[in-house]
């Protein structure tokens, strides 16, 4: 009879292992903008969010062009990228439920302490664009499609410069993220258009330096979507939506305000903000 109970027994723990073992882990896939992972930010807040819903976030980290494309593809549940006419066209073509403003920081030009172009300590990054390509100095480029390169292909022609035809060698195109763009400034010493956050995070400066910042033009907003479950139903519609409830609630925003690198703030939240 004592056998019996200890056997039952063991066969009670065993199942319940068993079940334990199969119980699906809760998670979603957020596709994001390189910038949200190579600033540490994500780093920063996604334990945070785990911790208080027990979802884990697998992140795709791409160019805000790339990443929306992944969402329209239904590979991820939510985008959150830095490119508002893009988020706004992809919302619009019904790929996203509703376009939420979440947080901004903005871009800065870098470029060497050599400064061949004469920018440095300017608060006008059309006329420093004007003069680097004037002298031909060296500029790196993403050509990723990003938010970042969306950013810089607008500044280019808010300056009247058609950087098609004006390009050449001393403009460089390498269809990369943020930290490879700065990697390749730092080897040969040219120009580059980065978002503050990525910079600050950024450890191989070399002889880079911030040589263009301030101004209004280099305002950078992101946004977070969550995919359209009418065009993908398997899209996690009830957890996706948990995280961007939760990066728009106090305690998300809080969280982004907190996350600094020498005591700096490199994301301000502004969920709040109408037309953010």
């Amino acid at each position: 009879m004592l056998s019996r109970r200890i056997l039952l027994a063991c066969f009670l723990a065993t199942l319940a292992s068993a079940s334990f073992a199969q119980t699906p882990e809760r998670f979603i896939v957020v596709s994001s903008t390189t910038s949200t992972t190579d600033s540490g930010l994500f780093n920063h807040i996604l334990p945070l969010f785990k911790a208080k819903t027990g979802i884990d976030v697998r992140v795709v980290s791409q160019g805000t062009g790339q990443a929306l494309d992944t969402g329209r593809r239904g590979d991820a549940d939510v985008v959150f990228v830095h490119a508002k006419a893009q988020e706004e066209k992809f919302v619009a073509d019904g790929f996203g439920v509703k376009r939420q403003p979440v947080m901004y920081n903005d871009f800065v030009l870098i470029g060497p302490r050599s400064d061949p172009a004469g920018v440095k300590g300017s608060a006008d990054i059309v006329a420093a664009l004007k003069a680097i390509q004037t002298k031909k100095a060296p500029f790196i480029s993403r050509g990723d499609k990003s938010g970042t390169h969306a950013a810089e292909l607008a500044l280019w022609k808010i300056a009247g410069v058609e950087i098609d035809a004006a390009r050449g060698p001393w403009y460089r195109e390498i269809g990369q993220g943020m930290g490879a763009a700065l990697n390749t400034a730092s080897a040969l010493n040219g120009y580059v258009l980065a978002d503050r956050a990525t910079w600050l995070n950024f450890k191989n400066r070399g002889e880079l330096a911030i040589m263009v910042e301030r101004d209004k033009r280099l305002f950078n907003q992101y946004g977070a979507i969550l995919v359209n479950p009418a065009k993908h139903p398997h899209v996690k519609v009830k957890d996706g939506q948990a995280f961007i409830d939760w990066l728009t609630s106090p305690d998300g925003q809080n969280a982004i305000g907190d996350y600094k690198i020498n005591g700096e703030v490199l994301f301000f939240p502004n969920a709040q903000q109408p037309g953010a």
